[in-house]
């Protein structure tokens, strides 16, 4: 029984295919394509205005240098988004709970930050590991304390998305099949659980909203430290 619990999380496949590939690029698919027009529908108006709310909040206290990151963090918290809402629906897989995607979108975006701050900065990226006016004999022990910090920031990045997402789909597969299970002996106990699966959804729709935001966020303020 423990067992079920966790195939929801296994990856679908089709005679033999892995189909995550799939999973990933069909949201791309319910957003509508933007048009020459003057006036566009309801839904372009909608999507256009939270693009730009989105932008302007993250890069407020970002440089002109790191605007040109605007349209992929974008693009990154629109798809974060779209596949954690679709991953609610049921009998529907969540890409976002696999380890392996999450880290595969942390670690080349924090990389590529790291890189840039190499580059443009390099005396400042390389002052982030030691604090101004440390002490001599604790400068080797922060330097690696903060090297330490530094490689784990993608880790935490992907771990947080995938452990935040795992879980609640589990307290709602748990609570769905306790329903099930009390509704023949217990129905008001079964109605009470119920009412609280309702609620667990409502908070689980703002998980996957605020997740999606936190991971972007995070991005951008490791492209502040470098930028």
């Amino acid at each position: 029984m423990m067992l079920s619990f966790f195939d929801q999380f296994m990856s679908p496949s089709f005679l033999g295919i892995p189909l995550i590939a799939l999973a990933i690029a069909l949201p791309w698919t319910l957003y509508p394509t933007p048009t020459s027009r003057w006036l566009n529908n309801r839904v372009l108006t909608l999507q256009g205005w939270f693009v730009n709310r989105f932008t302007q909040q993250i890069f407020l206290p970002l440089n002109p240098g790191g605007h040109k990151w605007a349209a992929l963090l974008a693009s990154l918290m629109i798809f974060l988004l779209t596949i954690n809402m679709l991953g609610l629906l049921p009998y529907t897989f969540t890409p976002t709970t696999q380890l392996s995607l999450n880290m595969g979108l942390a670690v080349p975006l924090w990389l590529a930050t790291v890189i840039i701050g190499l580059r443009n900065q390099p005396t400042a990226a390389l002052g982030h590991l030691l604090p101004e006016g440390t002490p001599v004999p604790l400068i080797p022990v922060l330097i690696i304390i903060e090297t330490i910090s530094l490689f784990i920031r993608p880790l935490a990045l992907g771990v947080r998305l995938t452990a935040n997402l795992t879980a609640g789909h589990l307290l709602i597969q748990l609570i769905a099949t306790a329903v099930f299970v009390l509704m023949p002996m217990m129905p008001t106990v079964a109605i009470l659980t119920a009412t609280v699966l309702f609620l667990l959804t409502l908070l689980e729709v703002a998980v996957a909203m605020i997740q999606a935001y936190v991971f972007v966020l995070l991005l951008s303020l490791y492209l502040q430290e470098n930028v």
